[in-house]
């Protein structure tokens, strides 16, 4: 897997941000704020999540694909929204590398 997707849509997600609503979905949601922007990640959460569970019967993870990418995107318009973007993540995911999951939980538990 190649970060320059991620790299990309950083760049595409920023430029949005000052277009017209009008003319951009992700300038709309910029526009409309925070509370517009959590609303679609927690529905973009549920979806995925009834994508899971529909895949799980059914064998066929392509609507889950879908809403995991669809979660992912508003994601990163949130951290956008907020001054970050996925580096910031991708670094927290990557200082836990040498941590166990067990470990990792008790260093949270901890602060």
């Amino acid at each position: 897997m190649s970060d320059a997707v991620l790299s990309q849509l950083t760049k595409i997600l920023e430029a949005r941000k000052q277009a017209s609503a009008d003319e951009s979905y992700v300038s709309g949601l910029h526009q409309k704020g925070l509370n517009k922007i959590l609303e679609k990640v927690g529905e973009e959460s549920v979806e995925t999540i009834l994508a899971a569970r529909d895949a799980e019967i059914s064998g066929n993870n392509e609507k889950l694909i879908y809403e995991t990418a669809d979660l992912w995107f508003h994601t990163l318009v949130m951290l956008s929204h907020l001054g970050e973007d996925a580096g910031g993540v991708l670094r927290e995911l990557e200082r836990r590398f040498n941590l166990s999951g067990l470990e990792e939980k008790a260093q949270r538990n901890k602060d």
